[in-house]
């Protein structure tokens, strides 16, 4: 009697009890083709090259998201340093102005009666007097100056100049008969001051953006 030839069997292969073959668990190939080797070499890049990419997209979202997040939070304060800056600005050009003010005012304190003078040139050339009263150290020097000023107006009145000790030099007050003009720069000062800090607080923090071209 002829035995049948032993069939060869490997780890991956499964037997039933009386010793069959039930399942044979085919193994890899271990040689490819070169155009088949190319093949899987191709999808393979092209599978990491999308893996990448949506990787790369899926960072860029969170950056994205990241920046938008402090950028929200950090506006507000922005426009709170703009308006602080806005008001520094405003209070140093204000300090600035008051002491060159104060400056001119001291060197030509009859500058601004005579401004005043020319600006009321209307109102004061058909009085038959213009009285002027000022800090008793200018009522010397004033005759000249006020000579000049009322013949550039053509006002031909009388001007009478009269000392006043309650005002401060540069102060002066003008009485022409059918009206009164008067100006302390104190409170001149004072009042630009509290327009401008008006003005800065209805402002608030809804002002025009810093940078020209900016958008607020």
């Amino acid at each position: 009697m002829t035995s049948a030839p032993h069939q060869r069997f490997t780890f991956d292969t499964d037997f039933d009890n009386a010793g069959g073959v039930t399942h044979v668990v085919e193994r890899p190939k271990r040689l490819y083709p070169l155009e088949e080797v190319e093949a899987i070499r191709r999808e393979a890049f092209e599978q990491g090259r999308a893996e990448a990419h949506n990787g790369l997209v899926a960072r860029q979202s969170d950056a994205l998201q990241v920046i938008a997040h402090a950028a929200s939070e950090a506006l507000p304060r922005l426009a709170e340093v703009a308006h602080e800056h806005r008001v520094g600005s405003a209070e140093l050009a204000l300090a600035c102005g008051r002491a060159i003010a104060d400056a001119a005012l001291e060197r030509f304190p009859e500058a601004a009666l005579v401004a005043a003078i020319e600006s009321l040139a209307r109102e004061i050339e058909s009085s038959p007097r213009l009285v002027v009263s000022v800090h008793p150290d200018l009522v010397e020097g004033l005759s000249g100056v006020l000579g000049e000023a009322a013949q550039a107006i053509g006002f031909a009145g009388a001007i009478q100049v009269r000392g006043d000790g309650s005002r401060m030099p540069a102060a002066f007050h003008l009485d022409f008969g059918d009206g009164t003009a008067e100006f302390n720069p104190a409170m001149a000062a004072d009042r630009v001051a509290a327009v401008l800090t008006a003005a800065l607080a209805a402002e608030g923090l809804h002002a025009e953006p810093l940078t020209p071209g900016s958008e607020g």
